[in-house]
């Protein structure tokens, strides 16, 4: 009697299973095939339930109505507290970018359940969406200890390092990641750009080349080639990085403009001027554009258009851009020019522009000493220049001190007070 009653009992379970789950076959197959109003259509009459909730989720979910999707895990938390709905409600909010919302998800899931390291590395990455360095470092910290051949734990806690100003341990926690891993480009790029900044060639070379042979066609890693080889005037290798990266990423500014300061710097001024009359167009916010079209006029001699160019340069860079450069190329145009009066303002603004241009303040001396017959005014500047920038250029110094040494002794002579 027993075991009937209790196999009566199991055919009854099952059958309620069965009128349960046969609905949602049905539902899964018209989602499978691609039929989701249908499915939407028939959900609607279905019993409000988690399944239900959900399902309906997953639907617009897929097709990127995420807003809708979260009003739907909404629905399903409040009829159940399941652990699930909680991870794809977490995920649904991150996708919307209300990274707020999903660090409180996860925040709570990642407190019930310490072990679920996924949800623990999304929590980890939204801390550095949000800015919160330390919470994200102490995160990638305790997943690095739970799990330590995973690279990506110590590549993200050297971006959170580097959130907080800290070189060293950004750097080492990049090498941690390379000695997890030596075939993450990542962090091979980042420890190569790293050594770059701090201008050690031998230790962005290794990195340099570590990472290109591994990946040769890296944007990043050939921009930083272009820049290794620019600075070291290396300039063949400069152009030949740099049209790879044109076949690789046609039109880009960074690209071009690299063009034109190489040619410039090898003395091929046209081709120097077409690339940055290119750039122009792509990159019309950058004043250093025209400076440099300023440069070319001037070594073609053109000095009209020199002083046009840097002319525009200064008025499309605006403040806290240091317009020194061009001010100071208009000085040297008007100079060219026969117009040293206007090249004594220029000179002056250049240098009120940016305190430490030395080259500023010393065609303001001695501009001023070839056209002021009174000398007052260029032994103020010269005066200014040895107690600022004695230890700058021994030739201008020696120069300066000379001058100065002339007008004293001139003055004297006269018997005409030079100082107050």
């Amino acid at each position: 009697m027993k075991k009937t009653f209790a196999l009566l009992l199991l055919l009854v379970s099952f059958s309620l299973v069965s009128q349960t789950e046969l609905p949602y076959k049905e539902i899964d197959s018209l989602i499978l095939k691609g039929r989701y109003k249908e499915a939407l259509y028939k959900l609607n009459s279905f019993d409000n339930s988690l399944l239900k909730n959900t399902t309906i989720a997953s639907i617009y979910y897929q097709l990127d109505k995420t807003k809708q999707a979260i009003v739907y895990y909404e629905k399903a938390l409040e009829i159940n507290d399941d652990y699930k709905t909680k991870v794809l409600i977490g995920k649904a909010y991150q996708k919307t970018k209300n990274y707020n919302k999903a660090i409180e998800i996860y925040e709570g899931i990642v407190k019930d359940d310490p072990q679920n390291l996924l949800i623990k590395y999304q929590l980890g990455k939204l801390y550095l969406s949000k800015r919160k360095a330390k919470k994200a470092i102490k995160t990638f910290e305790e997943l690095y200890v739970v799990d330590k051949s995973n690279a990506n734990y110590s590549y993200q806690k050297a971006i959170a390092f580097a959130m907080v100003n800290e070189r060293n341990k950004m750097i080492d926690s990049f090498l941690e990641a390379f000695e997890t891993d030596s075939t993450h480009v990542k962090s091979i790029y980042q420890l190569a750009n790293s050594y770059y900044k701090l201008k050690d060639t031998d230790s962005t070379n290794i990195f340099l080349n570590k990472g290109l042979a591994l990946e040769s066609n890296h944007i990043n890693l050939n921009k930083l080639i272009v820049n290794q080889s620019y600075r070291q005037k290396r300039y063949k290798e400069t152009l030949k990085t740099l049209k790879k990266l044109d076949s690789l990423t046609p039109n880009q500014v960074f690209v071009i403009n690299m063009f034109g300061r190489t040619y410039y710097n090898i003395g091929e001024y046209e081709k120097a001027k077409e690339y940055f009359e290119i750039s122009k167009e792509f990159d019309r916010k950058n004043f250093k554009t025209y400076t440099y079209l300023g440069h070319i006029e001037m070594k073609l001699e053109n000095y009209l258009k020199a002083q046009l160019n840097y002319r525009i340069a200064t008025f499309i860079g605006k403040i806290p851009d240091k317009r020194d450069e061009e001010y100071y190329g208009i000085g040297h145009a008007n100079l060219k020019l026969k117009k040293p009066k206007e090249a004594i303002v220029m000179f002056g603004i250049a240098y009120k522009e940016n305190k430490g241009n030395h080259k500023a303040l010393f065609q303001l001396a001695q501009t001023s000493d070839d056209y002021y017959k009174e000398k007052k005014k260029a032994y103020e500047h010269y005066s200014q220049y040895i107690s600022q920038f004695e230890r700058m250029d021994p030739e201008l110094t020696a120069f300066v001190k000379r001058r100065i040494k002339e007008i004293k002794k001139d003055y004297f002579l006269r018997g005409e007070k030079l100082e107050d």
